[in-house]
């Protein structure tokens, strides 16, 4: 066999041993699915409601919703959380919740006030939104219901959203909130995110009160 010959064997050997070891590049990692807005809308008891409601309240235990909902946290996690309605504003209360998760505007938590055993100034410091309360307005004028007391008004992230009632910031870590000029994750602003998903369903905002209640929106009825 002629010398250029031979050597060419090898050569096309050692290209075919090559080709069969060659791998195929990675797949592609798919990117992870995001979470869905999810919601459940349930009767409650008075033994459920054990730190919020008492006889005397002007609306039944049997005309209030327990809400469960998706939100956003501060982290940007999926949470659920679960907030305490009359009856005739669930359908509303879902509503909201579902634009303020597609829009990602986060909630630090979300827990019924009866977890603070009814106690409004514990759960605004715990920066926990929530709903029904059994208790009369935070006001310097004469004692009467809240709307809270009737399940048609929510609080939103009150530390980000406090309420400014004369002298006084509530709750005492809002003051870090009370200058509205710079947003930060969490506020209450006109035509923001927060405000224009409760105006959508008649919903009426406390941030424009002569004493602004950041946190504060309610229905009445």
């Amino acid at each position: 066999m002629p010398e250029a010959v031979r050597g060419a064997v090898p050569l096309v050997v050692v290209l075919t041993v090559a080709a069969c070891t060659r791998r195929p590049p990675p797949a592609p990692v798919p990117s992870p699915t995001p979470p869905a807005f999810a919601s459940e809308i349930r009767p409650v008891t008075g033994a459920d409601l054990a730190g919020s409601w008492r006889p005397g309240c002007p609306v039944a235990p049997d005309r209030l919703r327990l809400v469960r909902l998706t939100h956003w946290d501060f982290a940007g996690q999926s949470r659920t959380g679960t907030l305490v309605v009359h009856e005739a504003v669930a359908v509303d209360v879902v509503t909201v919740f579902d634009a303020l998760f597609r829009q990602r505007f986060p909630i630090r938590q979300m827990r019924p006030v009866d977890v603070y055993d009814g106690d409004d100034a514990a759960s605004m410091a715990a920066d926990n939104t929530s709903g029904f309360n059994c208790r009369r307005a935070v006001t310097e004028g004469a004692a009467s219901w809240s709307t809270h007391a009737y399940g048609r008004a929510i609080d939103v992230n009150p530390v980000e959203n406090p309420y400014l009632l004369g002298d006084r910031v509530l709750p005492p870590a809002g003051v870090a909130y009370v200058d509205r000029g710079a947003y930060r994750p969490g506020m209450a602003v006109p035509d923001g995110v927060l405000v224009r998903a409760f105006a959508a369903v008649g919903w009426s905002w406390g941030g424009v009160w002569s004493n602004p209640d950041y946190q504060h929106f309610s229905r009445a009825g």
